[in-house]
């Protein structure tokens, strides 16, 4: 860990690591939500359901990475302990008892729309103060967005399928 890198944050970093472990475990948790989900899913459009969730689940482990990462430069540890994340996770994890493709969506659709807010709040409280975090988390916001707009579209595709 660089010294300078912690010390040009502006605020207390155990905050900044703490929420960022939160993050972590969040990521972790959607991960394995869009991959299961991707596994599992059954109905119509299935498999262009499965192409997007499989991309997405690629892009949470992304985040996962970038998080990690950025805790160990801040001096921190990463949650070791998987059980640790349902203890730390802001979103949750939503099981795919009901893996029909409508169901799959809206659980995936609720888990983006939840961690745009926490980005969002992450980014608020870091913007001025922690650049370097910041960037991460604007980054991985823009993902979170497109994410949730991927999904509500594959969601209304169904729902128009549904009608005819």
């Amino acid at each position: 860990m660089g010294n300078k890198g912690r010390e040009i944050v502006g605020m207390d970093v155990e905050q900044v690591i703490e929420m960022l472990n939160r993050a972590f475990a969040d990521e972790w948790l959607a991960y394995y939500q869009y991959w299961i989900g991707a596994k599992v899913v059954r109905g119509p459009m299935k498999e262009a359901v499965m192409a997007e969730l499989l991309q997405h689940a690629g892009d949470e482990l992304r985040h996962a990475e970038m998080v990690a990462t950025r805790i160990i430069q801040l001096g921190g540890v990463p949650v070791l302990d998987p059980k640790e994340w349902y203890e730390k996770t802001n979103c949750g994890y939503d099981r795919p008892s009901n893996a029909y493709v409508k169901e799959i969506l809206r659980q995936n659709v609720k888990g983006e729309r939840c961690a745009i807010e926490v980005y969002s709040k992450i980014a608020e409280m870091v913007r001025d103060k922690d650049f370097v975090t910041y960037n991460m988390v604007v980054q991985i916001l823009q993902d979170e967005v497109e994410h949730e707009d991927d999904l509500q579209s594959l969601l209304e595709d169904f729902e128009e399928w549904e009608k005819k």
